[in-house]
């Protein structure tokens, strides 16, 4: 599975152990930045070409950091075929993949630490979506949003 990966300066920290994490459960990790901290790195600018790899289906899951990760949800849920949420506990990590397709999943650099950062990974990377009757019914809804 290859999983694609972005900040913006209020994450740097969060992206370089959550990739290194990745990399060392055998992931193949695509890193879209930012590098280096600079205050002037704006999330759209890593969060967008992040979102449009996981929406064209060049990656297979995202992971987006910004300070809050809520700017990164934003600017991801624009971009068709993404289904990016801010998630802080791991019920939804799991829950919203299986029930609402979820390929993208956002994190606060400012907000939590590694530990459960790790733990919100794992639950996001090892749920798979249902494709329940009502699931594609209600996903079915979402996407024609998108026409």
């Amino acid at each position: 599975m290859t999983i694609g990966i972005a900040t913006d300066h209020g994450g740097i920290e969060l992206k370089e152990k959550l990739q290194q994490y990745l990399e060392e459960k055998g992931y193949t990790v695509r890193d879209f930045g930012a590098y280096t901290y600079d205050a002037k790195d704006d999330f759209p600018d890593y969060v967008i070409p992040l979102a449009r790899a996981v929406g064209s289906g060049e990656v297979d899951r995202a992971v987006a950091v910004c300070g809050s990760g809520v700017g990164a949800s934003i600017a991801a849920n624009k971009i068709k075929n993404v289904r990016a949420c801010l998630i802080n506990e791991s019920y939804s990590a799991r829950q919203g993949v299986e029930h609402d397709d979820m390929n993208m999943i956002c994190l606060g650099g400012r907000v939590i630490g590694i530990a459960l950062a790790t733990e919100l990974l794992d639950n996001f990377l090892a749920a798979e979506y249902q494709a329940l009757p009502r699931q594609l019914r209600r996903m079915g809804k979402v996407a024609d949003l998108e026409k």
